[in-house]
């Protein structure tokens, strides 16, 4: 009881002393509760055949049928393997650029250097993808893109990107490393900037040099840090970003193979069918993979790296 009492009035006590950093919080706790638990009861049409008029209570129940409509779909083993897999190429090169920039940066000895590059490279991760779509035109168009005037300068044909599936892998790797590039390099420099200076101090006494200290020191530090943020990511590798295909693909089905994910056939799904129990259906799988992946990571990063779980 006495542990409970001093919790309580430590707890009174941190808000009585940091009243505008909890009131700031407040949009964001009220966001979460509306939308992440106030929203979960709804899941349970994912099961029915949702009518508005009878609400959840009243639908009439229909098991796995609305799942059988995805699973049994023609798209559904490409729609999971192009989520996936664009995933994780994102989470693999974000984070090996991120670690890398950061890296170097620290070892730059200028203040002034150092905050410009911070602020440049952080500058595209608040730009919506909408302007990331125009910019994009702008350098692969088929009539005005840089890109095509540089290959017919040099008396190449130009190439119509919007009907090339085959490029926009890489397309959207580049781009999504662009814009959350930043970030997460911030990120990991801030952790860097918290490393103990008397190891490299010791490392340079013992005559080692600056790239042994960021592979024996920097980069082992970070492992934890990377553990975490790549745990987090992983738990959203059933989710694709439709804000990112849909600004830059939109509904050109010319792309979809190797750009539908998820997300944008659920789009499509309650759109063109305007059913809402199926589109419940797909995203409760993808709910119940973003936890299992979440929980897998989560495990393992425990056992394997010092501090490197989340829970």
């Amino acid at each position: 009881m006495r542990k409970n009492k001093r919790k309580k009035v430590t707890l009174f006590m941190d808000i009585k002393k940091n009243k505008a950093a909890y009131l700031m919080l407040v949009p964001a706790a009220l966001y979460t509760f509306v939308f992440g638990y106030c929203t979960i009861p709804y899941m349970i049409i994912a099961f029915q055949k949702f009518n508005i008029k009878k609400g959840i209570l009243h639908s009439k129940w229909v098991g796995l049928k609305n799942f059988e409509f995805f699973f049994k779909s023609q798209d559904a083993a490409l729609i999971i393997r192009n989520t996936i897999k664009l995933n994780l190429l994102f989470l693999f090169f974000t984070m090996i650029v991120a670690v890398i920039l950061a890296t170097m940066i620290n070892e730059i000895h200028s203040r002034y250097f150092k905050k410009i590059a911070q602020s440049t490279y952080l500058l595209p991760y608040f730009l919506s993808w909408i302007i990331v779509n125009y910019i994009l035109y702008g350098i692969i168009g088929s009539k005005y893109g840089l890109l095509n005037y540089i290959i017919s300068f040099f008396g190449g044909t130009k190439i119509n990107f919007y009907n090339e599936p085959k490029y926009w892998t890489i397309i959207l790797v580049v781009l999504k490393v662009w814009k959350e590039l930043g970030m997460n390099m911030v990120i990991y420099l801030a952790t860097i900037t918290g490393f103990d200076e008397e190891l490299y101090d010791a490392a340079a006494v013992s005559g080692a040099t600056r790239l042994q200290m960021c592979t024996k020191i920097t980069i082992p530090m970070l492992i934890p840090t990377i553990a975490m943020l790549s745990i987090i990511s992983i738990g959203r590798v059933f989710y694709g970003d439709f804000g990112m295909i849909y600004a830059l693909v939109g509904d050109n089905g010319v792309l979809y193979h190797a750009t539908d994910v998820i997300d944008t056939y659920v789009f499509r799904t309650l759109r063109m069918i305007g059913d809402p129990s199926k589109a419940m259906a797909i995203s409760f799988f993808q709910a119940v993979m973003g936890f299992l992946c979440v929980w897998g990571s989560n495990y393992i990063a425990r056992k394997k790296i010092e501090e490197g779980g989340l829970f």
